[in-house]
Parts: structure tokens; sequence; C-alpha cells
């Protein structure tokens, strides 16, 4: 599944895939791979590119499903 909310963020923040890849310490392949849904990254990897972003995890990374949009807490 493709990481939208992860290109949108890195957009809204005016960065290119290779100018994260550098804040994070990866590649842009890397980044490319995450955004197209064809990489699954690490926890640290994860908070490395929220901390980049401005972002937190269930902002750039949780799936909200059907049936997780209908439960109230």
């Amino acid at each position: 599944m493709r990481n939208i909310k992860l290109k949108l963020a890195r957009v809204e923040r005016d960065l290119s895939q290779e100018q994260l890849a550098a804040l994070v310490g990866v590649t842009r392949q890397t980044i490319g791979m995450i955004e197209a849904g064809n990489y699954n990254p690490s926890l640290n990897l994860c908070l490395g590119i929220c901390r980049a972003l401005g972002k937190t995890l269930n902002d750039l990374f949780w799936e909200e499903t059907d049936e997780t949009a209908d439960k109230t807490v």
C-alpha cells in the first residue's frame, strides 16, 4: 500500500526524496520505496522520518481501516 501521507508531509516541508533521505541517513531509493509501499521501514527509521517532518507515527504510518474508523473510545 502506497504511503501517500509520507509523500504529502514531505512535499509540505518542501523536501525532495533526496533531502529527506539525507536528513534520516538513508538513500533516496529507500524513501521512494517507502512512499511506493515497496519497503517496510524499521521503527527507528519511521521515528527518524517523523522527527524530520515534524509528524507523529500515527500521522504518517497508521493505516485507517473501516473497522478502526468505526470504533469510538
